[in-house]
């Protein structure tokens, strides 16, 4: 592909050359999300465009491609995610040029970075501040959900007091955030870097991924099997994922699948092996099972993200439970000697 295409081109000509190239039907569908304003420039744009060259098309649709591609990666999981997976994908020079086209029209949070936090680590952590610094992280989060639950974890009288600075704060100098975001990230680096070594290494990863979301942790433990295949057996020992339900005795498998919702468990299993399937499935009354086998059955395909999100849910059962003393999980890095004695 041409690069020099690409820049010798305008942003209304690429869109001009993008409709053109799509044809009138993906045109038209184009035109039903633009303002009046934005079609009539773009008709007229068009309308100096009766042609394009094949290699101008490609370039421009290679670009629109790789460009939705990285709204979405950014919607996902922020832009440092975002980056990482186009780096990935298409090289840090593309990646970079990519996210360069969108750094006008993109608004990110100094505080993207916590994006993947848990909210109960962002709680733990700001609970030193002064309720200013909260306030102004809170309000400045990436995501609003994030914040809720960030907002939930705080000390009631908290609550309150940050709950009132966020509403008469007002507009805050970009300068101010972006220190505090600055600052902030460093102290936590500092934090996780001590609890790392103080804990041992492993054990202190594996109880960070035990508090992350599927995606999160495969995609570690994929790396880690890449880089270093004994350290990443040593990490997965210590982890309890969907598939461990194979770990639980048949009164632990009980005990959690009363506490599940039903859908979830449904999508859960879309994702699982037959023995684990049947694992549940023998933990449950004939009519429970045989209503769960159906759902599964007549449930429409579904993305592997909605399908980990159940399992991941499901999961957070097994912990409470653990943590309750309820149940026990047989993990391949306990001691002999923490056996239970009846």
């Amino acid at each position: 592909m041409d690069e020099r295409v690409g820049t010798k081109v305008g942003g209304r000509r690429k869109a001009a050359i993008l409709c053109v190239s799509l044809g009138k039907d993906g045109a038209a569908e184009i035109f039903k999300h633009l303002s009046n304003d934005m079609i009539e420039q773009l008709t007229v744009e068009m309308a100096k465009t009766p042609t394009v060259e094949p290699e101008t098309s490609e370039v421009v649709l290679e670009e629109f491609i790789e460009t939705s591609m990285a709204r979405g990666f950014i919607a996902e999981g922020g832009l440092r995610y975002a980056r990482d997976v186009l780096e990935r994908a298409v090289g840090k020079q593309r990646a970079t040029d990519i996210l360069a086209r969108l750094s006008a029209v993109i608004e990110t949070s100094p505080f993207d970075y916590l994006r993947t936090t848990p909210p109960d680590q962002i709680a733990a952590f700001l609970r030193n501040e002064h309720p200013q610094t909260i306030a102004l992280v809170v309000a400045q989060l990436p995501t609003t959900a994030l914040a809720a639950k960030v907002m939930e974890l705080l000390a009631p009288e908290l609550q309150a007091d940050v709950a009132n600075r966020i509403a008469v704060m007002g507009q805050t100098s970009p300068d101010v955030v972006k220190e505090v975001a600055e600052v902030m990230e460093h102290k936590l680096e500092t934090v996780l870097q001590r609890e790392y070594a103080a804990a041992g290494g492993v054990r202190s990863l594996a109880s960070i991924l035990n508090s992350s979301n599927r995606a999160t942790e495969r995609n570690i433990l994929e790396h880690l099997q890449g880089e270093d295949p004994e350290l990443a057996e040593e990490v997965r020992r210590l982890l309890f994922v969907f598939e461990d339900v194979l770990k639980l005795d048949d009164r632990a498998i009980q005990l959690v699948l009363r506490e599940v919702d039903s859908k979830d468990l449904a999508l859960a299993m879309r994702g699982s092996t037959g023995e684990v399937q049947e694992k549940i499935l023998t933990n449950m009354s004939s009519r429970g099972a045989e209503m769960l086998r159906e759902e599964m059955e007549f449930m429409a395909p579904q993305r592997r993200r909605v399908v980990e999100e159940a399992q991941t849910k499901i999961v957070a059962v097994v912990r409470k439970l653990e943590d309750a003393g309820e149940i026990v999980i047989a993990r391949g890095g306990d001691d002999d000697d923490d056996e239970l004695i009846g």
